[in-house]
């Protein structure tokens, strides 16, 4: 029951953001989804199912949105080292609004939150979050592929005109960019303009070199 499913997990993060997960009841969540409880418990098994099906579409979610984000900057005319400022403004903002999103990245689950029954992508078996970077710069190249737009590799500025970044290239900045961008999830700065502009920077001066 594809529909239901989605239902019941927009009432569960409802529900998330009005009070503890430990206080969230399945009977009130099937309720506010217009469902029978027992419907509920079919789809998920039980309450620590329904969280971790929370947790995954919420990251499912994110990374996503990191590869949109990408894809309408770049649409929009902007060059691959902006493109990849525009993935981690998207980063810092929606770990900034959504709790379960920053505990992910930072692998800081408190008691508020449904935990997940799998380390994130990219995150090792002991939930380690490095390798999620990875996974970001994947999605983010992804939304360049599917811009429709030939990325062009800007100059890093007073820097030597170029064609191009290759794949490689491309895959190594953007990886270093958005690491830049967790990083300032773990320790957050005032405002996402000095974050973004230093994402740019670096991927600039890398597709440069």
């Amino acid at each position: 029951m594809p529909a239901a499913r989605e239902t019941l997990l927009d009432a569960a993060h409802v529900a998330v953001r009005a009070r503890p997960w430990t206080a969230v009841r399945m009977v009130d969540v099937a309720a506010a989804a217009g469902v029978s409880r027992q419907t509920l418990y079919n789809e998920f098994g039980s309450k620590e199912g329904l969280g971790a099906a929370l947790v995954d579409r919420l990251l499912d979610d994110f990374l996503d949105g990191a590869g949109r984000a990408v894809a309408e900057a770049c649409r929009s005319g902007a060059d691959p080292a902006a493109c990849c400022a525009a993935a981690a403004h998207w980063i810092l903002r929606t770990a900034r609004a959504e709790p379960i999103v920053r505990a992910a990245l930072t692998d800081c689950w408190g008691a508020r939150m449904p935990l997940p029954a799998r380390p994130a992508p990219g995150c090792g078996p002991d939930g380690e979050p490095g390798g999620l970077a990875a996974v970001l710069r994947s999605r983010a190249l992804a939304g360049l592929e599917r811009s429709g737009r030939v990325p062009v590799g800007g100059p890093a500025p007073g820097g030597p005109a170029r064609r191009g970044a290759g794949r490689q290239e491309l895959e190594r900045a953007y990886e270093a960019g958005l690491r830049i961008a967790l990083s300032y999830v773990v320790a957050p700065e005032y405002g996402d303009e000095e974050p973004c502009g230093r994402v740019d920077e670096v991927v600039r001066a890398l597709l440069a070199g």
